[in-house]
């Protein structure tokens, strides 16, 4: 499969009308696409849609999130979102052809660059949910990691009873490396949360 890839977020496109005059539009260009999954660095217009996300109680757990953010602080973090290198993270939007909101994002977190590793986590809405949407999504991200960064491995934590994710990074290679006993605290008790890593060679 080939990957259409840039490293800018904007361009602008000259359109000669009849007239002889000159329109330009501004849209956003597409990180990395397959051409019917899209993904993007999260701009400053996104923080709306993020803040829904991030302000989401039900999605709380499973991003050990217990706390309210703000729209200012989503949008101070996305000022700084094109550098992963300094900011050890990022939030990447994923795009459906013909579609300009996004219907999800994946994060990446704690990147080492001495020891070349990140964590990684996604969203899906729910409307969205079930279409393999995430699994197209995280392998555009993958090939760009491994192939692109050249990061040697790519982990994420996931709790005992996410059987969806569990499924989702199994069926990309991803491999149990461990557990962390009682992790969460819940209304009904702890809950163990899995460990799991692939690397560049599986």
């Amino acid at each position: 499969m080939r990957f259409f890839r840039l490293y800018c977020t904007k361009k602008c496109i000259f359109v000669k009308k009849k007239s002889g005059c000159l329109i330009i539009k501004k849209h956003a260009i597409m990180f990395i696409s397959d051409g019917n999954i899209s993904i993007r660095i999260a701009e400053p217009e996104d923080a709306d849609q993020i803040y829904r996300w991030e302000n989401d109680r039900s999605l709380w757990r499973v991003s050990e999130t217990n706390v309210p953010t703000s729209l200012f602080q989503i949008e101070q973090f996305l000022l700084g979102n094109g550098d992963l290198t300094s900011n050890r993270q990022q939030r990447l939007m994923i795009l459906l052809k013909g579609m300009e909101r996004p219907v999800g994002s994946i994060d990446l977190f704690d990147y080492d660059p001495i020891n070349s590793r990140v964590g990684i986590g996604v969203l899906i809405e729910s409307g969205f949910r079930g279409k393999g949407y995430a699994t197209a999504a995280l392998q555009l991200c993958l090939d760009y990691l491994f192939k692109d960064l050249m990061v040697h491995q790519v982990h994420c934590i996931i709790d005992m009873t996410n059987e969806e994710s569990l499924h989702l990074f199994q069926k990309l290679g991803f491999t149990e490396g461990g557990r962390r006993k009682d992790w969460i605290k819940t209304p009904d008790g702890y809950l163990d949360v899995l460990f799991y890593q692939k690397t560049s060679e599986t």
